[in-house]
């Protein structure tokens, strides 16, 4: 079965969310009102050509500002497709233990091979915001991720905000980590080649489950992929990004929507729970190896670039990559663009670096 990943875009999750949204001028005046000016004049001119069409599509949409009670129709705009036929890898859905005083945690179990031992393992976090989404939009991908990498994949559906806030969503994933070194061998899975990826919340919530796994020392994670990963609440709350930064895929207002659900505060709040926030932990040393990949025009990009250097400078090995004219999930939109393709070979580079198989 072909497979695109255009299917697997997070939908409207992603674009009905404000993507038109510009910030203000701010104390950069006149060297913003320029800019502003010449996006007026060819509002595209900064994305890929490849990318543009897509911009404009989305660009166009038009959707109601997130709050909590548009949230019920943003979650039911996703669309989860259909499951790959065999051969790909099986899909079986689990229930497995929560953390202490925590509820049971619902996981897809992507490849498992009981008989085998030693394959590859990758915990994988679906994005939406903190906010929306599920691991059902996700199977396909999960399923192709297996296939390619010779892994036991465990997609979670970890608990939303705000019903359920900073910590819940981290101790789900981070269960599920425990859980699948602790069952190592029924899934016929090496323990120490465990790898933890996530797009946009989901790699902020894999940078989470790093930390917590680093500090908690049950378990080993061999590597983090972290896909535009949402890092820190202070974007586009008390950080105003560029008037060309985070214009399609992911706005400001929907960035401090799903912050603010999250933590239980309101986004960039001088004070927010302990280790919530991944761009506020102080400590980055002893952290897996690191990928982290992110569009230029992402409005993630300078906080995804800040935390990859802190990484560098506390010694964790860590590839970075940037992807010009590029906006938020633009890989999933457009999967066939030649940065695209591009931006997906480095990612997987790292991974199978990770596990010791060739590139």
């Amino acid at each position: 079965m072909q497979f695109n990943r255009r299917d697997l875009f997070f939908g409207a999750a992603c674009v009905g969310t404000g993507l038109a949204v510009w910030p203000g001028l701010g104390a950069s005046g006149l060297g913003w009102a320029r800019a502003l000016a010449q996006e007026a004049a060819d509002p595209l001119r900064l994305f890929d050509p490849e990318l543009r069409e897509a911009a404009r599509g989305m660009l166009r949409q038009t959707f109601p500002p997130p709050t909590r009670e548009t949230l019920p129709a943003m979650r039911a705009s996703w669309a989860p497709p259909p499951l790959l036929d065999a051969p790909a890898p099986s899909v079986a859905l689990r229930t497995i233990p929560g953390l202490a005083g925590a509820p049971d945690v619902a996981v897809e179990v992507i490849g498992a091979k009981p008989s085998t031992s030693g394959r590859p393992a990758i915990l994988h976090i679906h994005g939406g915001g903190m906010i929306s989404g599920r691991a059902r939009n996700m199977t396909a991908f999960c399923q192709t991720l297996s296939a390619e990498f010779d892994a036991v994949v465990v997609n979670v559906d970890y608990r939303l905000a705000p019903e359920t806030p900073f910590p819940g969503p981290v101790l789900d994933n981070y269960a599920a980590l425990e859980w699948m070194a602790a069952n190592a061998g029924p899934l016929g899975i090496d323990p120490a080649r465990i790898a933890v990826m996530g797009e946009s919340a989901g790699g902020g919530l894999a940078a989470l489950v790093g930390l917590m796994a680093r500090d908690r020392g049950k378990v080993r994670v061999c590597h983090l992929v972290m896909l535009y990963p949402m890092l820190d609440d202070r974007t586009g709350s008390t950080r105003t990004a560029p008037p060309h930064i985070g214009t399609v895929g992911w706005s400001a207002q929907a960035n401090r929507f799903g912050w603010s659900c999250f933590l239980g505060v309101p986004a960039g709040s001088a004070k927010v729970p302990e280790n919530s926030v991944p761009a506020r932990v102080a400590d980055m040393e002893g952290l897996a190896s690191s990928f982290i990949g992110v569009g230029a025009l992402d409005l993630f990009v300078e906080e995804d670039l800040d935390f990859a250097r802190r990484l560098i400078a506390a010694g964790v090995p860590t590839r970075v990559h940037v992807t010009p004219g590029a906006f938020h999930a633009f890989d999933f939109v457009v999967p066939q663009a030649r940065v695209s393709r591009e931006f997906t070979q480095a990612w997987k580079s790292s991974l199978h670096a990770a596990f010791g198989a060739p590139a």
